[in-house]
Order: C-alpha cells, then structure tokens, then sequence
C-alpha cells in the first residue's frame, strides 16, 4: 500500500480551488492526474469542517475518497450506475456529480440529504440508509439492461461489514447466473460502525495477507508474452488460475463464478482506475477488493472511526464533542440491563454490529462472555436469540427500531407461534430526525400490534425504561418488545432498584373531568405541557401514561373515557395502524361512543430536520396539539 499521508489534526479550511471547479463527473475526468492527490485533500477537509457544523458520517466517508474519484473518472453516471450500499458513504461521490455547492446543507431540513436519494439527482442510481441492499438493487439493474439488450456498466460498492447481511450474501449467489456484467467492489476497511466480526471478517483479513498469488501472476505475465499462440497462452492462464484456487482463499468468489482483482490499495488512485478499467473490460462478473482506512486524514476519526461513524457537532481542532448532563435513553438501557444481569445469570444480551450505538458495549465490559455481536445480520440475531430461549436463557436483542423491521418475520413466526420469551429492545423508536425517513422508527407498532400473544411497552422516561426491562425478565411464556426513542432522557433520576411493572397496567398521573390525554412514552412529556395549557383555557384533562401499547389497560381508558368527554391519544409514531388505532379498536369492542382525536405523525415518510423543526411542521407541538385539542372540543358540543 502506499505510505498514509501525514495530515494535520485540523485541516485546512481555506477555499478549495479545484472541488469549486467540480460541477459535473465530467470534470473530474479532465482533471490531470497530478491534481488528483490535490482535489482528494480538498474533499477531505470540506467534509471535516462541514461536518463539524451539521453532524454526519464522517469516518466512512474520508476512506471512501480515492475510490469516489476513480469511479467518476472510469465511469459514466448516470448512465452507468454506481450503487453505494447502505449509502452514508455518499458524501464525495455528492461533491462529484454537482451537489458541492450544497454541501453545507447535508442533513439539514430542506437540504441535500445524508444517503443517496434517487429524487434529488439522476446520479444517485439507488436509494437506501441500510446495509445489504447495493447488490441484489445492482443486478437487478444489470439483469434490466441485459433484457432492454443496453449496454452500461453497474457497479456496486459494498463494505465488508455488509457482506454478513443475508440479502448480500443471497445477491452474490446469484450474480453468475444472472448476468456477465457486473462489477462488485468490496471496501474492506474491518468496520462497519464498530470493528467487524465473524468469519467473513477473519477471510477477509486473510486476503489482504496473500501475496503468493500477488507473486505469481506479477511473473507470469513476462511467460505469457513470450509464449507464442493462442493455446498456449490459455494453457498458462489455466495454470495461473489453478495456483491461485490451491495457494490462496479465494477460490470462495471463483466458485461462485467471480473474476477476484486485489487487493487494490483503496488511496491509489492510479492504482484504483487501472483496475476498475481492467474490470470494466472484463468477459464476467468480477470483484474487486479494495483496502480503505476508515476516517483517513484526520487523526481523530482514524484513531476512533466509532465515534465519529456517525457524529453530531465536533471541535475540528481535536474531534472533541461537548456532553449533556442528561444520558442518553440508550445509555441508561445500558446500565439497567447490566444491573439485572448481575442478579440473574441467565441474562443475554445481542447486537447486530452496534455494541456503542445500542450501548451493549457496558454489558459486554461486565460480561463479555454473555454478550454476542452477530455482524449486521438482524434476522439471524431474532433466530439466535430464539435459539437461545428455547434452552431457558433470558436474551435481550437490542437493535434500532429501524432495523428491526427486518425481524418481523421472526417476531412472529419464530419467537411468537412459539410462545418464546426473547426480549426485543428497539432503540431509535420514534422520529430519528437528521437521518431521514431510512431511519425513522415511526412504524414498528403498526408493523407488530397485531401479532398475538406479544407485549409491547414504552418507558414515560429512563427510570421507567428500567423498570420495564425487569417486567420482561419476568415474562416466560411470549415475546416481549419495548420501544424508546433517541437521544437524550427526561433528567430524572435513575432507580437504585428495578421492579417488574403489573403487565398491562396504565398509570393515570392526573384526573380531569373534559378530556383524557392518554400519552404513550416520550409524549407524556408534552402531554403535561398541553395539560397545563388546556386548562389556562378553562379545560380539565386527566392525564394517563400508557405504558403498554398491547395489551391495552382496556379497565383503565374505557373508565376514562365514560368520564371525559373527548380521548386523546399522543405517539411518536405514524397514526395509521399506531397506538391511537388500537385505543379506537378497544373503545370501539366496548360499544364506547366518547369521541376521540389521535396525535401523531401523518402516514407518509417524514423528511430529515431537527426534530424542533419537524414537530413545529407536523403540528406535534404543545400549542399545536393544545389547539387541535380545543378545535376537536368545540366541534363536539
């Protein structure tokens, strides 16, 4: 590989000359070559200090420059396809294909957004925000231009970490068969958003390792040309290939009918287009390994590419982010269920490749032993974890609600018709505001209260976060699911003891004889703020936390409901199929005509923005709600 380059902690910010200069591929293809290393370090300090200001995934992105620049110097986009996959690694590829001028707006609402995003720019072939998507999307591509009989190049970029999704996996198996023209580049960098694990991470570290092949074919090529007709040169090309199935690993992508270049150094350019034009030339599918550093060029992401995989607001000088005094929800999930663990050895706990960002890694410190990070791999982690309770152990599968979309097939096939008491932790549940509708967690109600025999629950705070951990450890007989937003607690204070909450059981805070606010989780919050200005308004509500969004406490709202004359039901989450709908059900069964009015997010993907932003514009505000609350009032009587 070539020598790293020795770059400041804090790059410069002056004005980049060449990347202004940038308004179309076609511009980085007329650069000459010597700018090249120029224009890479232009790229990388805007994304530095832009990114200190707006948050973003800034450590894949820095690894990722070199080859972004030698993919729009090889290829024609967009009628050739470049697919990123789960795509936060998208930033320079925006800078190249005439989005640099908008740049300081990524992440921001109104703004370009942090994946690709097939709606804001004909080059951005393929939309996601999830791993394992890039290759099954890109031969579907390919499989489309061999039947339209076209004639353009599709190529898919895809982390090592992604290769231990089963959709990639499934992808890789059929691309031989599908089409003969199809580039795969595996970014090997051993991380995903925590360092890589499993087999397909020690087999990939084991090709970077191999230069016998290296060897061999550097040598070879000197035979080959002296060697005098056509046969005789397959004859060596057999040879070469047959030494290669014995003297290296990878005869795993061969089997599977893949042309293997690399490993390419992932910061050679030179190096980089040569053999993306190599493979472009290529008679069949090929796959091309290349070797990046995840945070290249700034000292602080390349020491910690965790931290800043994903990042908020940062001091360019030194990476350094100022903390709240408030921890995070994931946090005190973190704490509360090492807490139980320390009481109860048959306690689990499973991530799938996000031990930080679920805060696993405070179990794992405590017990190593009884953690497991399966890779980025969710449904095998819903199947382990059922694995592991049919032998009377108690796991925890923390995943961001997001991702755990992909488990509903074993939520309810596996762990529900099964009566299997695996206790799924969704992180993230609710708006998950600057990433966009990829990974907003405002559909995971709808998607599981039907499900029979589950319960679901949602913490009012961090306290009642723990309490309700200890409620699901003592549930033995069914599937149990709790849902808890991003970012920062309430600030109450922590319990010094977690005791199991009666399953199903609402908790009226305040009475009121006008209208019941039925609030579930973090709207309780907003609840006592629309409570306190309903009644400057002369309005008495009665405030009750929920708790449980199945079952329902059916004693507790239908009690409230004869006693109000209008019930309200607040979530963060989309209304369709939500919270609110099974309250409507319930008082529906029950032959209850008090009218009711459900606050929560429309039935549409919700844009990226600050969450200020976003409830400002969606009406779930305090004034807001208070407002439809008195209009819905005033329509009643």
């Amino acid at each position: 590989m070539t020598p790293k380059m020795t770059m400041p902690n804090s790059p410069s910010s002056e004005q980049p000359r060449l990347l202004a200069s940038i308004k179309s591929p076609q511009d980085v293809k007329a650069l000459p070559a010597d700018k090249l290393p120029e224009l890479a370090a232009e790229i990388r300090s805007t994304l530095i200090h832009t990114l200190a200001e707006t948050g973003g995934h800034l450590a894949p992105n820095l690894g990722l420059v070199e080859l972004s620049i030698a993919l729009h110097r090889v290829f024609n986009t967009p009628q050739d396809k470049i697919l990123f996959d789960v795509s936060h690694q998208c930033y320079i590829h925006k800078l190249l294909t005439g989005r640099a001028e908008q740049i300081q707006t990524i992440r921001q609402h109104g703004g370009i957004s942090g994946f690709c995003k097939r709606s804001e720019s004909e080059h951005d072939a393929y939309g996601a925000g999830h791993a394992g998507t890039a290759l099954s999307a890109g031969l579907g591509m390919a499989a489309a231009r061999d039947l339209a009989r076209e004639d353009y190049h599709v190529i898919s970029v895809v982390g090592d970490g992604a290769f231990t999704c089963g959709t990639t996996l499934e992808g890789l198996n059929n691309i031989a068969t599908t089409t003969r023209k199809f580039i795969l580049i595996l970014n090997d960098n051993e991380w995903s958003i925590d360092r890589n694990v499993g087999a397909l991470s020690a087999y990939f570290a084991s090709l970077q390792q191999t230069d016998t092949y290296a060897w061999l074919r550097r040598n070879t090529r000197a035979i080959i040309e002296k060697v005098a007709g056509e046969g005789a040169r397959k004859q060596v090309s057999k040879l070469v290939r047959a030494a290669h199935g014995i003297i290296t690993p990878l005869s795993f992508f061969q089997e599977l009918g893949l042309s293997y270049y690399g490993p390419v150094d992932g910061h050679d350019t030179a190096r980089l287009e040569k053999t993306l034009r190599i493979a472009a030339r290529n008679e069949g599918p090929v796959i091309i390994h290349v070797i990046t550093e995840k945070g290249r060029g700034y000292a602080p992401a390349a020491s910690n590419p965790t931290k800043f995989h994903g990042i908020g607001q940062y001091n360019v000088e030194d990476g350094s982010t100022s903390k709240g005094g408030v921890i995070s929800y994931s946090e005190a999930f973190g704490r509360h269920l090492t807490t139980l663990a320390a009481h109860d050895p048959d306690i689990t706990a499973i991530t799938a490749a996000m031990p930080t960002g679920t805060r696993l890694d405070i179990f794992r410190a405590s017990f190593p032993k009884r953690y497991y990070d399966v890779g980025i791999a969710e449904e095998h982690a819903a199947l382990f974890a059922c694995g592991q309770a049919t032998q009377g152990l108690k796991p925890y599968l923390a995943v961001y609600s997001t991702f755990m979309q992909r488990c509903v097939d074993m939520i309810q096939h596996d762990a529900a018709l099964q009566k299997l008491p695996v206790r799924f932790c969704m992180d993230r549940a609710g708006l998950s505001p600057d990433d966009g509708p990829t990974h907003h967690g405002l559909f995971d109600i709808a998607m599981m209260r039907c499900i029979p025999g589950l319960v679901m629950m949602q913490p009012k705070d961090e306290a009642e976060l723990g309490h309700m951990l200890a409620t699901m450890n003592t549930i033995d007989d069914c599937p149990s699911l709790i849902r808890y937003p991003r970012g920062a607690g309430e600030g109450v204070e922590m319990p010094t003891e977690l005791t199991p909450l009666p399953v199903g059981k609402a908790e009226v805070l305040a009475s009121g004889s006008d209208v019941c606010l039925l609030a579930l989780g973090n709207m309780n919050g907003y609840a006592a703020q629309v409570r306190e200005l309903l009644a400057a308004q002369g309005i008495s509500c009665a405030h009750v936390n929920a708790r449980f969004v199945c079952p329902l406490d059916t004693d507790c709202i239908v009690q409230q409901a004869a006693a109000t004359r209008l019930v309200v039901t607040m979530e963060d989450h989309v209304i369709a199929g939500g919270f609110g709908s099974a309250v409507m059900e319930q008082l529906n069964e029950c032959g209850c005509a008090t009218p009711m009015l459900r606050l929560g997010w429309p039935n549409q993907f919700i844009e990226h923005g600050t969450e200020a932003i976003l409830r400002q514009k969606y009406g779930l505000i305090p004034q807001a709600m208070a407002e439809a609350i008195l209009n819905r009032l005033g329509k009643a009587q």
